[in-house]
């Protein structure tokens, strides 16, 4: 039985339209009264209760096993296959590439009118803590992409924190990311325990400015949580990708990059529209062909019957709006001219053109970030960047001559709005002592 089934855009009811918009958008209400307990905990307590919580791994724990010794960031080396470290520092180098160009001049300046200048000044956070998922989840490829944007960007001290495993051993792979990336410490802390920590500061752990990585919904629960004490990048929702292609694109490398989208887990959601019928009806066929035998076909399988979907639309406009509507993750633009149609975009993550750029590419090598916003959140946020680890505080320089030329406007509308101390401070400066 085919589990994906065209279906026509302008037939769709309004629910099921509205069913594969909202896919499986990030909805932490169900651990938030837990995981603010935790939080305020840390708050008042400190890294005693992350010690509590991890003696489940290690009887004698104590905060000097929150820190990654030297010795075994050494023997992380010795242990992961070599070919993995190599790939790791390349995918590195051409990512560091990627957001040097992202990197802004520290200053400019203008003047407005006589006697006043203005400007913006660029100045990175002093310090930000990367989140990097563990145990169940081993995303080395994240450690990458949250923790050299940051060093790009030129922040003081970074630090990461990632779940352990038993014994209060962290993933090797993990570690040897976090080392090539730049981080200064690699913390062996997860979940909400890690959010908090990293938020308040502890003994152990530094307070950081900022807290980025993806993470469990207990994770954005916390992160939640604590924004305000910290910045935080967008709220992460499970992984999805948005197909966009016409009569030109291969069914099966389609059916193919649908199926290692949704591998992530039962709750990514893939989507193709496209303007060929026999497109449609191909790359349905595949993708029920290749459930047969495929790895993690059980987590595949949930996550095309709950958010995915095969549309067929009227003409290319059609699926062009409905593409701005979905407001996708990543987006894949498989038609003969996509550099044609990339300027009709507006709410996107992430933008792959053409039939040899799948996303897997910009996971893991191309240069470009892949902590991206999910869950229509493209239409307010953007993927991580340096942008993301700066400040950009205004300056002002006025002779008399260029406050007197503001000096009616600054104490009108101070009046205007019972400020009069507002309107003193200019007109001071103009009265005989």
């Amino acid at each position: 039985m085919d589990i994906l089934k065209p279906e026509i855009l302008h037939e769709i009811s309004p629910q099921r339209k509205e069913a594969i918009l909202k896919r499986s958008m990030v909805d932490v209400s169900s651990v938030y009264l837990e995981t603010r307990e935790i939080v305020m905990d840390i708050r008042e307590r400190g890294d005693v209760v992350s010690i509590e919580h991890y003696r489940k791994y290690k009887d004698d724990i104590s905060e000097n096993d929150l820190l990654l010794s030297e010795e075994e960031i050494a023997q992380a080396y010795e242990t992961i296959d070599r070919n993995i470290v190599e790939k790791l520092k390349f995918a590195a180098a051409n990512i560091e590439k990627f957001h040097q160009f992202q990197v802004e001049q520290k200053m400019w300046s203008v003047e407005i009118m006589d006697g006043i200048t203005v400007g913006r000044l660029v100045r990175p956070m002093d310090i930000v803590g990367a989140y990097v998922p563990g145990r169940k989840a081993i995303y080395p490829s994240s450690v990458l992409m949250t923790i050299i944007p940051a060093k790009v960007a030129g922040v003081d001290k970074i630090i990461a924190c990632t779940p352990p495993d038993e014994g209060m051993v962290a993933n090797k792979t993990t570690v040897i990311a976090a080392d090539i990336a730049g981080a200064e410490q690699i913390f062996k802390l997860g979940g909400p325990w890690a959010v908090a920590s990293m938020a308040y500061g502890t003994a152990t752990i530094p307070k950081v400015d900022k807290i980025v990585g993806p993470g469990n919904k207990y994770v954005t629960a916390a992160k939640m949580l604590v924004f305000g004490q910290v910045d935080i990048d967008s709220p992460a929702g499970p992984s999805e990708v948005l197909i966009l292609a016409d009569e030109t694109a291969d069914a099966r490398l389609t059916a193919i990059d649908i199926l290692s989208q949704v591998e992530h887990d039962e709750d990514a959601a893939a989507v193709l529209v496209t303007t060929d019928e026999e497109l449609a009806n191909k790359v349905c066929k595949i993708v029920a062909s290749e459930l047969d035998d495929i790895p993690r076909r059980e987590i595949i399988t949930a996550a095309l019957k709950r958010h995915s979907a095969v549309i067929v639309a009227t003409d290319l406009q059609e699926a062009i709006d409905f593409t701005n509507e979905y407001a996708s993750e990543h987006l894949q633009i498989v038609t003969k001219e996509p550099f044609s149609i990339l300027p009709r975009i507006k709410h996107a993550g992430s933008i792959f053109l053409g039939q040899d750029a799948p996303v897997p590419v910009g996971d893991y090598a191309s240069g470009t970030n892949h902590v991206l916003p999910t869950g229509q959140c493209a239409r307010m946020f953007s993927g991580l960047s340096v942008d993301d680890f700066v400040k950009k505080p205004t300056f002002q320089y006025l002779t008399k001559d260029g406050l007197e030329r503001l000096k009616d406007a600054v104490v009108t509308l101070a009046e205007a709005e019972g400020l009069y101390m507002h309107a003193r401070a200019v007109r001071e400066r103009f009265e005989e002592n």
